[in-house]
């Protein structure tokens, strides 16, 4: 029987406000509140909660055999908590179900596993904390920022000891071969590779309402049959789409959210089942392995990662960002490490693409040069606060040294402080009687009191003898 995996992707970044050269060094504080809360309501109200209202009522309605999976961002999650707490609600329902699987996935949705690998796995175990404590899940299958892979990828997120791993089924990778099945890394055997199928994933979301298309309009019936018409060895199907796609991009009055709920009837009908992308897992087994040697990514026609890293005003962003990583990971001020998560979205670098890559009307800004200009006014002054707390002057490794030996001398107080407590108990629970015991100073008090009360040894000097 075929299998149908749905993966709903939910992101927002904190976008910045307009910062100016002469902010810097005077206006910490970078973000563009009131476009955040405008944007995420406008999303929530058209997408986010009627397409959850609509993926419980699916699962409810076919008793469960309606499956899918969410891939959330943990700044997406953050402004959810802020502007829509609501939605967070409905996601802890959605997870109550068994039916919805949560993916995990970088926090930021950054491009740390283009840039730092250490940063990468920090992120990915930043987010899956997360949804532990929101949703009590422990994410098993693992998407990347916009589904980017390559085969040293594979090697850390096995090394996080996931088993699978969803990635784009790009023709120039593939070849002939069909995405519909499983498949594994050549550099991570132990590795499962689910990949997405674009030309029914893009069906739906660039097709749906596009009466100039040649299968318009598209029924849930017409949807189906053709998956359960795919050869009978293509077990799997992978759909991968943005969930503002549903009701933002493709309003309500399309008919989007009726064609949904008429799929688990006919996928009923036609032997087709739907899973969570573990359920899959653990019944598929790889037909072959498959060498990914340079990035991929679902964005744009080339699948690859020149929309964030294309020209020469998004690397330079991007190692003026890095380059600071390190001594941000060691500080311990939130405010700092809440902005070096904001900063790593993959959106601030989408904006300063140019050419054919452009972000168009997904950029705030004007043009890509002014999207770069106001994320280095912002990084200049994000450096220099970092800059603050740790010196240039002093090395990376040296630092880390110096912080090492303050926090084992944190340690040893803390112990000795607990040790003069325990002492003093022993001293005022001991037995009143006329042989009291005698008071036992700790080493501590020792050493303050031989600075202060030692008296002063008498000069021994020799004898001087007469001839």
């Amino acid at each position: 029987m075929k299998s149908v995996c749905f993966y709903f992707k939910i992101h927002q970044p904190f976008r910045l406000k307009r910062y100016r050269f002469f902010d810097i060094g005077n206006d910490h504080y970078y973000y563009d509140d009131f476009a955040n809360d405008e944007i995420i309501n406008r999303l929530a109200e058209q997408s986010y909660i009627p397409m959850a209202n609509t993926l419980l009522e699916m699962i409810q309605a076919s008793d469960g055999a309606f499956k899918c999976s969410i891939a959330i961002s943990g700044t997406a999650i953050e402004q959810l908590q802020l502007y829509v707490p609501e939605f967070i609600d409905l996601l802890k329902k959605l997870a109550d179900t068994k039916c919805v699987e949560f993916l995990s996935g970088t926090y930021s949705h950054s491009l740390a596993s283009l840039e730092n690998p250490e940063e990468f796995m920090r992120e990915v175990k930043m987010h899956d904390s997360l949804l532990q404590r929101l949703f009590g899940v422990r994410p098993k299958v693992f998407a990347n920022t916009e589904l980017i892979y390559d085969d040293d990828i594979s090697t850390l997120i096995k090394a996080m000891d996931f088993k699978t791993c969803l990635t784009e089924g790009t023709k120039h990778i593939l070849g002939w071969k069909s995405p519909n099945y499983v498949y594994s890394s050549a550099a991570a055997p132990d590795l499962k590779l689910f990949l997405t199928n674009s030309k029914l994933s893009h069906d739906i979301s660039d097709n749906f309402n596009n009466p100039e298309w040649d299968e318009y309009p598209l029924t849930a019936d017409k949807y189906v049959d053709w998956i359960a018409s795919l050869p009978e060895e293509e077990q799997i199907v992978n759909l991968y789409l943005s969930m503002d796609t549903f009701g933002t991009f493709l309003p309500a009055s399309t008919g989007i959210f009726d064609f949904l709920k008429a799929l688990p009837r006919f996928a009923r009908e036609k032997g087709v089942q739907f899973a969570t992308p573990s359920e899959a897992s653990r019944r598929l087994k790889p037909v072959d392995a498959l060498s990914i040697p340079y990035p991929i990514s679902d964005v744009d026609e080339a699948r690859d990662v020149s929309v964030w890293k294309g020209n020469d005003l998004q690397r330079e962003a991007l190692a003026k960002l890095y380059a600071v990583g390190e001594r941000v990971n060691l500080c311990t001020d939130r405010r700092l490490k809440l902005d070096w998560e904001y900063l790593q979205s993959s959106d601030h670098f989408y904006y300063m693409a140019t050419g054919k890559n452009a972000a168009g009307a997904f950029s705030p800004y004007d043009s890509p040069f002014a999207a770069f200009t106001n994320y280095m006014n912002v990084l200049a002054d994000f450096t220099v606060r970092v800059e603050e707390q740790y010196p240039e002057e002093i090395g990376n490794e040296e630092l880390n040294s110096l912080l090492l030996t303050i926090r084992n001398q944190e340690g040893e107080i803390e112990a000795l402080n607990k040790e003069v407590k325990a002492l003093r108990q022993n001293i005022l629970t001991a037995d009143d009687s006329n042989n009291a015991p005698a008071i036992v100073e700790t080493p501590l008090e020792i050493a303050e009191k031989s600075d202060v009360e030692a008296p002063a040894k008498p000069r021994r000097g020799r004898k001087r003898t007469t001839k």
